[in-house]
Protein backbone atom coordinates (compact mmCIF):
# COMPACT_ATOMS: atom_id res chain seq x y z
CA UNK A 1 0.00 0.00 0.00
CA UNK A 2 1.32 3.50 -0.77
CA UNK A 3 2.68 5.68 1.84
CA UNK A 4 -0.20 8.76 3.03
CA UNK A 5 1.53 11.76 2.75
CA UNK A 6 4.82 10.04 3.91
CA UNK A 7 4.10 7.66 6.39
CA UNK A 8 4.28 4.36 5.39
CA UNK A 9 1.15 1.69 6.18
CA UNK A 10 0.64 0.92 9.40
CA UNK A 11 -0.60 -2.74 8.59
CA UNK A 12 1.66 -5.84 7.70
CA UNK A 13 0.70 -9.67 7.31
CA UNK A 14 0.42 -12.14 9.91
CA UNK A 15 -1.40 -14.97 10.56
CA UNK A 16 -2.10 -14.55 14.48
CA UNK A 17 -3.53 -12.07 16.38
CA UNK A 18 -3.10 -11.61 20.36
CA UNK A 19 -6.36 -10.56 21.61
CA UNK A 20 -6.17 -8.34 25.30
CA UNK A 21 -8.54 -6.67 27.17
CA UNK A 22 -8.80 -3.38 29.01
CA UNK A 23 -11.24 -3.69 31.80
CA UNK A 24 -12.56 -0.12 33.15
CA UNK A 25 -13.60 0.97 35.94
CA UNK A 26 -17.41 -0.89 37.80
CA UNK A 27 -20.16 -0.75 35.52
CA UNK A 28 -18.19 0.39 32.50
CA UNK A 29 -17.99 -2.44 29.18
CA UNK A 30 -14.50 -3.90 28.54
CA UNK A 31 -13.28 -2.86 25.23
CA UNK A 32 -11.25 -5.50 23.63
CA UNK A 33 -8.44 -4.83 20.50
CA UNK A 34 -5.91 -6.91 19.18
CA UNK A 35 -2.35 -7.05 18.64
CA UNK A 36 0.10 -9.86 17.04
CA UNK A 37 1.97 -12.49 18.13
CA UNK A 38 -0.82 -14.51 19.66
CA UNK A 39 -3.55 -16.93 18.08
CA UNK A 40 -6.76 -16.06 18.56
CA UNK A 41 -9.78 -18.17 18.61
CA UNK A 42 -10.78 -16.14 15.60
CA UNK A 43 -8.07 -14.48 14.08
CA UNK A 44 -8.51 -11.32 11.46
CA UNK A 45 -7.34 -12.65 8.13
CA UNK A 46 -3.91 -11.63 7.21
CA UNK A 47 -3.91 -8.45 8.95
CA UNK A 48 -1.50 -7.13 11.99
CA UNK A 49 -1.22 -3.87 14.14
CA UNK A 50 2.11 -2.70 15.67
CA UNK A 51 0.52 -0.54 17.72
CA UNK A 52 2.01 -0.39 21.62
CA UNK A 53 -0.77 -1.45 23.95
CA UNK A 54 -2.10 1.32 25.96
CA UNK A 55 -4.59 1.33 29.20
CA UNK A 56 -8.26 2.25 28.35
CA UNK A 57 -10.03 4.62 30.87
CA UNK A 58 -13.46 5.80 30.65
CA UNK A 59 -14.00 9.51 29.41
CA UNK A 60 -15.13 11.33 32.77
CA UNK A 61 -17.70 13.36 31.46
CA UNK A 62 -21.35 12.48 30.71
CA UNK A 63 -20.59 12.20 27.23
CA UNK A 64 -21.01 8.58 26.45
CA UNK A 65 -21.28 8.61 22.91
CA UNK A 66 -18.41 8.66 22.01
CA UNK A 67 -16.16 5.96 22.29
CA UNK A 68 -12.58 5.62 24.69
CA UNK A 69 -9.31 4.41 22.51
CA UNK A 70 -6.02 4.10 22.89
CA UNK A 71 -5.14 3.41 19.23
CA UNK A 72 -8.43 3.70 17.23
CA UNK A 73 -8.00 0.28 15.56
CA UNK A 74 -10.89 -0.43 13.65
CA UNK A 75 -13.11 1.84 16.23
CA UNK A 76 -13.73 4.31 13.05
CA UNK A 77 -17.07 2.07 11.07
CA UNK A 78 -18.16 1.31 14.68
CA UNK A 79 -18.58 4.63 16.43
CA UNK A 80 -21.83 6.48 15.71
CA UNK A 81 -21.63 9.59 14.03
CA UNK A 82 -22.92 12.73 15.53
CA UNK A 83 -24.75 15.67 14.22
CA UNK A 84 -22.82 19.06 14.08
CA UNK A 85 -24.91 21.83 16.14
CA UNK A 86 -26.09 24.52 13.80
CA UNK A 87 -25.89 27.86 14.39
CA UNK A 88 -22.33 26.93 15.44
CA UNK A 89 -21.60 28.55 18.77
CA UNK A 90 -19.02 27.35 21.26
CA UNK A 91 -21.40 27.03 23.82
CA UNK A 92 -22.89 24.40 21.97
CA UNK A 93 -19.44 22.83 21.05
CA UNK A 94 -18.51 22.55 24.11
CA UNK A 95 -21.80 21.11 25.42
CA UNK A 96 -21.67 18.16 22.44
CA UNK A 97 -18.06 17.60 22.32
CA UNK A 98 -15.60 16.90 24.44
CA UNK A 99 -12.61 19.25 24.96
CA UNK A 100 -10.10 16.33 25.04
CA UNK A 101 -7.40 15.19 22.66
CA UNK A 102 -8.00 13.13 19.97
CA UNK A 103 -8.83 12.52 16.60
CA UNK A 104 -12.15 13.05 14.31
CA UNK A 105 -13.72 12.67 11.54
CA UNK A 106 -16.07 14.85 9.63
CA UNK A 107 -18.85 13.81 7.08
CA UNK A 108 -20.77 16.28 5.04
CA UNK A 109 -24.44 16.26 4.20
CA UNK A 110 -24.62 12.89 2.00
CA UNK A 111 -22.27 11.27 4.55
CA UNK A 112 -19.18 11.24 2.86
CA UNK A 113 -16.42 11.57 5.04
CA UNK A 114 -14.15 15.01 3.97
CA UNK A 115 -11.24 14.82 6.51
CA UNK A 116 -9.54 12.73 9.43
CA UNK A 117 -7.83 15.10 11.86
CA UNK A 118 -6.10 15.07 15.37
CA UNK A 119 -6.75 18.08 18.22
CA UNK A 120 -5.95 18.84 21.55
CA UNK A 121 -9.21 20.42 21.39
CA UNK A 122 -11.41 18.21 19.38
CA UNK A 123 -14.66 20.28 20.16
CA UNK A 124 -12.39 23.68 19.45
CA UNK A 125 -11.65 22.68 16.40
CA UNK A 126 -14.85 21.04 15.61
CA UNK A 127 -16.12 24.55 15.87
CA UNK A 128 -13.53 26.31 13.66
CA UNK A 129 -14.17 23.76 10.90
CA UNK A 130 -17.86 24.30 10.82
CA UNK A 131 -17.45 28.35 10.93
CA UNK A 132 -14.78 27.91 7.71
CA UNK A 133 -16.53 25.07 5.87
CA UNK A 134 -20.25 24.95 7.23
CA UNK A 135 -21.49 23.22 4.02
CA UNK A 136 -18.79 20.18 4.30
CA UNK A 137 -19.52 19.86 8.42
CA UNK A 138 -22.55 18.38 8.92
CA UNK A 139 -22.00 14.83 11.16
CA UNK A 140 -19.00 13.95 12.80
CA UNK A 141 -17.32 10.36 14.87
CA UNK A 142 -14.81 11.14 17.94
CA UNK A 143 -12.13 8.89 19.69
CA UNK A 144 -10.82 10.49 22.45
CA UNK A 145 -7.09 8.95 23.30
CA UNK A 146 -6.38 8.08 26.75
CA UNK A 147 -3.05 8.96 27.44
CA UNK A 148 -3.07 11.54 24.37
CA UNK A 149 1.08 11.55 23.46
CA UNK A 150 2.11 12.51 19.98
CA UNK A 151 2.50 9.12 19.21
CA UNK A 152 -0.72 7.56 20.54
CA UNK A 153 -2.39 10.73 18.54
CA UNK A 154 -0.39 9.78 15.47
CA UNK A 155 -1.16 6.35 15.86
CA UNK A 156 -4.92 6.44 16.15
CA UNK A 157 -4.74 9.25 12.85
CA UNK A 158 -3.29 6.54 11.11
CA UNK A 159 -6.00 3.65 12.03
CA UNK A 160 -8.60 5.64 11.63
CA UNK A 161 -6.78 6.64 7.84
CA UNK A 162 -5.87 3.00 6.90
CA UNK A 163 -9.09 1.35 7.91
CA UNK A 164 -11.21 4.42 5.54
CA UNK A 165 -8.89 3.63 2.60
CA UNK A 166 -9.38 -0.54 2.85
CA UNK A 167 -12.79 0.27 3.00
CA UNK A 168 -12.92 3.04 -0.43
CA UNK A 169 -9.66 2.88 -2.03
CA UNK A 170 -8.69 6.33 -1.41
CA UNK A 171 -7.69 9.17 0.83
CA UNK A 172 -10.16 11.67 2.34
CA UNK A 173 -10.39 14.72 0.04
CA UNK A 174 -9.17 17.03 2.97
CA UNK A 175 -6.25 14.68 3.54
CA UNK A 176 -5.00 14.73 0.07
CA UNK A 177 -1.62 16.25 -0.36
CA UNK A 178 -1.92 20.13 -0.90
CA UNK A 179 -5.47 20.64 -0.11
CA UNK A 180 -5.94 23.36 2.13
CA UNK A 181 -9.30 23.84 3.17
CA UNK A 182 -9.29 21.97 6.27
CA UNK A 183 -5.72 22.92 7.49
CA UNK A 184 -5.51 26.32 8.41
CA UNK A 185 -1.93 27.72 7.10
CA UNK A 186 -0.61 29.90 9.67
CA UNK A 187 -0.22 33.38 8.46
CA UNK A 188 2.92 35.11 7.24
CA UNK A 189 4.78 37.06 10.27
CA UNK A 190 5.35 40.51 9.16
CA UNK A 191 8.59 42.05 10.16
CA UNK A 192 9.86 43.87 12.80
CA UNK A 193 9.96 47.94 12.38
CA UNK A 194 13.70 49.31 12.88
CA UNK A 195 13.84 53.03 13.82
CA UNK A 196 17.41 53.41 12.56
CA UNK A 197 19.43 52.05 9.73
CA UNK A 198 22.08 50.92 11.56
CA UNK A 199 23.68 51.81 15.06
CA UNK A 200 26.51 53.77 13.57
CA UNK A 201 24.55 55.91 10.92
CA UNK A 202 24.17 59.77 12.25
CA UNK A 203 20.66 60.47 13.12
CA UNK A 204 19.23 63.85 11.16
CA UNK A 205 16.22 63.60 13.67
CA UNK A 206 16.06 62.64 17.45
CA UNK A 207 15.46 59.12 18.52
CA UNK A 208 12.36 60.37 20.68
CA UNK A 209 10.63 62.24 17.20
CA UNK A 210 11.37 58.92 15.93
CA UNK A 211 9.25 56.99 18.64
CA UNK A 212 6.82 60.03 18.53
CA UNK A 213 6.20 59.57 14.29
CA UNK A 214 6.15 55.67 14.54
CA UNK A 215 2.73 55.34 17.21
CA UNK A 216 1.17 57.98 15.92
CA UNK A 217 1.59 57.06 12.06
CA UNK A 218 0.44 53.46 12.91
CA UNK A 219 -2.94 52.15 14.67
CA UNK A 220 -1.59 49.32 17.05
CA UNK A 221 2.16 49.00 17.56
CA UNK A 222 4.25 46.88 20.16
CA UNK A 223 7.48 47.62 22.21
CA UNK A 224 8.73 43.94 22.91
CA UNK A 225 11.33 42.37 24.26
CA UNK A 226 12.56 40.24 20.74
CA UNK A 227 10.93 39.58 17.59
CA UNK A 228 6.92 38.88 17.40
CA UNK A 229 8.07 35.52 15.61
CA UNK A 230 10.53 34.47 18.57
CA UNK A 231 9.24 36.66 22.00
CA UNK A 232 12.39 37.08 24.02
CA UNK A 233 10.31 36.90 27.32
CA UNK A 234 6.90 35.89 28.69
CA UNK A 235 5.19 39.07 28.91
CA UNK A 236 6.36 39.96 25.86
CA UNK A 237 5.30 36.48 24.10
CA UNK A 238 1.81 36.80 26.30
CA UNK A 239 1.39 40.19 24.45
CA UNK A 240 1.91 38.99 20.71
CA UNK A 241 -0.65 36.32 21.40
CA UNK A 242 -3.50 38.32 22.43
CA UNK A 243 -2.73 40.60 19.58
CA UNK A 244 -2.45 37.52 17.46
CA UNK A 245 -5.89 36.00 18.81
CA UNK A 246 -7.75 39.25 17.85
CA UNK A 247 -6.72 39.86 14.96
CA UNK A 248 -5.55 43.19 14.84
CA UNK A 249 -2.76 44.51 12.40
CA UNK A 250 0.03 45.72 14.47
CA UNK A 251 3.66 46.93 14.08
CA UNK A 252 6.42 45.56 16.40
CA UNK A 253 9.49 46.94 17.59
CA UNK A 254 12.31 45.48 19.07
CA UNK A 255 13.70 47.17 22.40
CA UNK A 256 16.67 44.26 22.54
CA UNK A 257 17.87 44.87 18.88
CA UNK A 258 20.68 47.40 19.70
CA UNK A 259 22.01 47.60 16.08
CA UNK A 260 19.05 49.22 15.04
CA UNK A 261 17.11 50.67 17.93
CA UNK A 262 20.06 51.37 19.96
CA UNK A 263 18.92 53.77 22.99
CA UNK A 264 15.41 52.85 22.26
CA UNK A 265 14.61 51.50 25.71
CA UNK A 266 15.92 54.25 27.96
CA UNK A 267 14.86 56.85 25.72
CA UNK A 268 11.04 55.08 25.10
CA UNK A 269 11.03 54.75 29.42
CA UNK A 270 10.96 58.97 29.10
CA UNK A 271 8.68 59.15 26.17
CA UNK A 272 6.06 57.09 27.48
CA UNK A 273 6.77 57.21 31.49
CA UNK A 274 6.35 53.91 31.82
CA UNK A 275 9.38 51.75 33.39
CA UNK A 276 8.42 48.86 31.73
CA UNK A 277 8.38 46.38 28.51
CA UNK A 278 6.29 45.64 26.37
CA UNK A 279 4.69 48.66 25.85
CA UNK A 280 1.70 48.85 23.67
CA UNK A 281 0.18 52.05 21.71
CA UNK A 282 -3.03 52.11 20.12
CA UNK A 283 -3.63 55.53 17.82
CA UNK A 284 -0.45 57.29 19.24
CA UNK A 285 -1.40 56.74 23.08
CA UNK A 286 -0.33 54.33 25.45
CA UNK A 287 -2.47 51.43 26.55
CA UNK A 288 0.21 49.88 29.18
CA UNK A 289 2.33 46.22 29.64
CA UNK A 290 1.25 43.08 29.66
CA UNK A 291 -0.97 43.27 32.83
CA UNK A 292 -3.29 46.14 31.47
CA UNK A 293 -3.54 44.39 28.38
CA UNK A 294 -4.33 40.94 29.62
CA UNK A 295 -7.04 42.38 32.31
CA UNK A 296 -8.25 44.14 28.79
CA UNK A 297 -8.41 40.89 27.14
CA UNK A 298 -10.14 38.93 29.84
CA UNK A 299 -12.82 41.45 29.89
CA UNK A 300 -13.42 41.52 26.79
CA UNK A 301 -12.71 45.52 26.39
CA UNK A 302 -9.95 44.60 23.30
CA UNK A 303 -12.28 44.62 20.03
CA UNK A 304 -13.61 48.23 21.06
CA UNK A 305 -10.57 49.41 21.66
CA UNK A 306 -8.93 48.15 18.14
CA UNK A 307 -12.47 49.50 16.54
CA UNK A 308 -11.52 53.09 17.58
Amino acid sequence: MAAINGVSPLFTSSSSLRRFSARSPQNTPTISLYSPFTPSPSPSPSLSFSFPSISLRPHPSAKTRFLVIASAINNLSQIEPVPVPVPATPEEFAAKFPSDAGVYAVFDQNEDLQFIGISRNIAGSLLTHKQSVPDLCCSVKVGVVNEPDRTALTQAWKSWMEEHIQATGKVPPGNETGNTTWVRQPPKKKADLRLTPGRHVQLTIPLEELIDNLVKQNKVVAFIKGSRSAPMCGFSQRVIAILESQGVDYESVDVLDEEHNCGLRETLKQYSNWPTFPQIFVNGELVGGCDILSSMYEKGELAGLFKQ
